[in-house]
């Protein structure tokens, strides 16, 4: 095995006991919001609004929930872990290594990507509480949930690498990317949108995720999956050559 190899498992190894001896913080509270989120818009709203794409409420909306823990988590990983790295100086015992960018960028992402499938598997745990899942397509979704995690993954390292303090952080994860995955078609199908609103949808690469994951899970799409699967990898791929870059020209990692 190589001495670039060692590095990165080491690195990946680090970096998933950091969340995973501190189950608490990591993995409670998608397990405690999740649990409220199908007590009320699975089963209070879910009895009343009945079915939408010939299954029941809960099982529409239960692959949105997956796709909200899975982005929020790999995404607060990585931007949690490189921002602390660099506030509390140790990063640069990582920056300072003989591991290649592409090595030290790899394994930032795949331990967030391992943590958000965790948490997407609770998610998932959770719902089977609640209502039966018939996974009808798990090649999907097992592709889109490896991609997504991988994405967001690689975007938590940038916003790690641009985040000027905490508050950033924040701003990024709770005022971007959770609107962006609630207006992505969780709680409502694309039918019940028209014009302007539904044109403006499938800007939203959330819409890909979401469908992505249904599909997978439930056998219902809005949009084709082989589709929705080329754009997200398609912006995986950009996100990761990003990440690359900023890790080769030391972008926010050395003053």
């Amino acid at each position: 095995m190589s001495k670039n190899m060692i590095q990165f498992r080491t690195l990946v190894r680090r970096e998933i006991l950091r969340f995973v001896r501190r189950p608490y913080n990591t993995f409670l509270p998608p397990i405690i919001t999740n649990t409220l989120y199908f007590a009320v818009f699975g089963v209070i709203l879910g009895n009343r609004i009945g079915e939408i794409a010939g299954v029941s409420y809960i099982q529409f909306v239960l692959p949105g929930l997956v796709v909200l823990g899975a982005i929020s988590d790999s995404f607060e990983n990585a931007s949690f872990t490189i921002f602390h790295g660099r506030w509390n100086e140790y990063i640069q015992a990582v920056t300072a290594s003989p591991m290649s960018n592409r090595s030290k960028v790899a394994a930032y992402v795949s331990a967030s990507a391992v943590r958000g499938i965790v948490t997407s598997l609770l998610i998932v745990g959770v719902g089977l509480i609640f209502t039966s899942i018939p996974v009808t397509n798990p090649l999907y979704l097992v592709a889109f949930l490896l991609v997504i995690t991988t994405l967001f993954g690689g975007l938590g390292v940038i916003g790690g690498l641009v985040a000027e303090d905490f508050d950033h952080l924040t701003v990024l994860n709770q005022f971007i990317l959770r609107p962006l995955v609630f207006f992505g078609g969780i709680f409502y199908s694309l039918d019940a949108l028209s014009g302007l609103a539904l044109t403006i949808s499938y800007l939203n690469p959330m819409v890909y995720m979401v469908n992505g994951v249904r599909y997978g899970m439930i056998g219902v799409a809005e949009i084709k999956p082989g589709t929705s699967l080329a754009v997200l990898a398609g912006l995986t791929i950009v996100v990761l050559l990003i990440d690359y870059l900023m890790f080769k020209r030391g972008y926010g990692l050395a003053d």
